[in-house]
């Protein structure tokens, strides 16, 4: 076992937590509260929420779920990754009001399979789909949240956006500098300069000041300066408009609206799978990561973590809110900002419950464009040109699935988008030579050598899709031997394989043992990574 020390005094659960780590925990959930904010209401006017229900499932996502979850550190709340579904489904619902109580239903249903895809162990789902289909959904979704919100920093009216496609809204941006609202433009591009420059920062102190409260102690400022809120007409689109929480919930404590089951079964069916599918998937990628960065290295309970998420989603929909997950950017701040324990997402929660309650006020003097330029960077840091550049490392294979996903997601929609990567992978695995009856069957074996050695001997092809037989097999052994992963009589050996195996030799030396991936001298890697697919060449 590790010698260190940290590795030993893991953090106390539950009240002992709490009063063990009560001054770190809630110092970190107060700076993300900072970051979750804005962002908070950015996503849910990104996708044609009520602003204020993107901070009540932020809400729910920190004071319910926390009780719940399976991850120590993560943040649970709504996303970025998620608003093309959300609006997708306000805007196929009949838009407005009708579209987001239609949309609640098929979250709260969404939520409920979650709970089950948790109940049934399927909390390695994310094994399935393959790396760069994965990456190129994220990217598809950056460019298209980048679409939509340069128009909204430029001040045009959103009106004018509405029932826009992706690549209308990208065509659209010629006309919309042309025609820009100047004050408005003038607070978003200073945001946006502001996030840039932040991202560049190296000095610590400096660092952890959340660069959303940067953009919000310049931006509001500006606004009063500027006068926006008395512009005319502008004046309905260019402030942040969320109301009394109070006055939210006259009408009943329901919002969700699940008619769509009788009336559009097929449209409730598709958006009820998108978001149980990608929202799961984005939660147990960002668990995983996080898990990477977790200081005392604890492993999550992703299935644990799948029920959590879905109780909030459940809970989320039925009271109106947007659909939430395990954020990667607001849990990896948590992280830096020295959280110990679950109790990080609490504070976060309860201190945007307090915003709510007293400083409505204050948050609507915040100018719409800060919040787009937040979320355009956001949408930028999906879509990086690095992103294309290490999928080119990885391999031309990957940056192919990868750049077709994005091309068929902006073309098409998600679903289709990430089922064309996987449907690629799988092409370009048989040709390089993969048997089709083995796509869904891992063979291997265990064998033992000697008291401490185990060689787990894998035959046929080792792909994304045979893969969970083979995790199976490998999370099984016993802790601290030294494990040694022959490959070299697979046929072809794919990138999301490679990657995988290469957390499990990450897992299993953490807990006190050592593995070791065999070189495969006898094939030929399609790129310069060390977890590009490879094909065997020689017998």
């Amino acid at each position: 076992m590790l010698n260190d020390s940290k590795y030993k005094q893991i953090p106390a659960d539950g009240i002992a937590g709490l009063k063990q780590n009560f001054s770190k925990d809630a110092l970190s959930g107060f700076l993300v509260f900072l970051l979750a904010l804005p962002l908070s209401l950015g996503i849910a006017k990104a996708s044609d929420f009520p602003a204020i229900f993107g901070l009540v499932t932020a809400i729910i996502g920190g004071v319910v779920v926390s009780f719940f979850a399976g991850s120590r550190l993560t943040i649970k709340g709504p996303a970025a990754g998620l608003i093309v579904i959300a609006s997708g489904a306000v805007a196929t619902f009949g838009g407005g009001e009708i579209g987001w109580h239609l949309a609640l239903g098929a979250i709260v249903v969404a939520g409920i399979i979650q709970i089950l895809f948790g109940v049934f162990k399927l909390g390695s789902l994310a094994d399935f789909f393959p790396g760069a289909a994965v990456h190129g959904m994220l990217a598809a979704i950056g460019i298209i949240i980048m679409s939509k919100q340069i128009h909204t920093l430029l001040g045009i009216d959103p009106k004018l956006l509405k029932g826009k496609e992706p690549l209308e809204l990208l065509a659209m941006i010629p006309s919309s500098i042309m025609h820009e609202n100047a004050h408005i433009a003038e607070i978003g591009i200073a945001c946006l300069i502001i996030l840039i420059a932040m991202s560049f920062v190296k000095h610590q102190k400096i660092k952890k000041i959340p660069a959303p409260l940067i953009v919000l102690a310049v931006a509001i400022p500006l606004g009063l300066v500027l006068h926006i809120k008395t512009e005319g007409e502008v004046a309905a689109f260019a402030l942040v408009k969320i109301g009394s929480i109070f006055d939210s919930f006259k009408g009943g404590v329901i919002n969700a609206d699940f008619s769509g089951l009788s009336s559009n079964i097929g449209v409730f069916i598709e958006y009820v799978i998108l978001f149980a599918l990608i929202g799961s998937l984005e939660s147990l990628l960002t668990a995983k990561a996080i898990d990477h960065l977790d200081p005392y290295k604890r492993k999550s309970d992703f299935n644990k973590d799948l029920i959590a998420v879905g109780i909030g989603n459940s809970l989320a929909g039925l009271l109106g809110g947007l659909p939430m997950i395990s954020e990667v950017a607001r849990s990896s701040a948590n992280v830096t900002n020295g959280a110990k324990t679950r109790w990080a997402n609490f504070f976060h929660g309860i201190f945007l419950l307090v915003a709510v309650l007293i400083a409505v006020p204050f948050i609507e003097m915040i100018p719409s464009a800060a919040l787009a330029a937040m979320l355009i960077f956001v949408g930028f840091k999906l879509a990086h040109p690095k992103e294309f550049k290490h999928m080119l490392h990885v391999g031309p294979d990957q940056l192919i699935i990868f750049v077709i996903t994005i091309i068929m997601t902006l073309a098409t929609d998600l679903l289709i988008g990430v089922g064309s990567g996987i449907a690629l992978e799988f092409m370009l695995n048989l040709l390089s030579g993969a048997k089709l009856n083995n796509f869904f069957k891992s063979r291997s074996f265990v064998e033992e050598k000697g008291s401490n050695q185990l060689i787990v001997r894998v035959q046929g092809d080792a792909l994304f899709s045979n893969f969970l037989g083979l995790k199976k097999k490998i999370y099984a052994l016993p802790k601290g031997k030294n494990v040694v992963i022959d490959l070299s009589a697979c046929k072809v050996v794919d990138h999301t394989t490679l990657h995988s195996l290469h957390d499990f030799q990450h897992d299993y030396e953490m807990e006190g043992g050592t593995a070791i991936i065999l070189e495969l001298n006898n094939h030929k890697p399609k790129g310069k990574a060390n977890t590009s697919t490879k094909v065997l060449t020689t017998a």
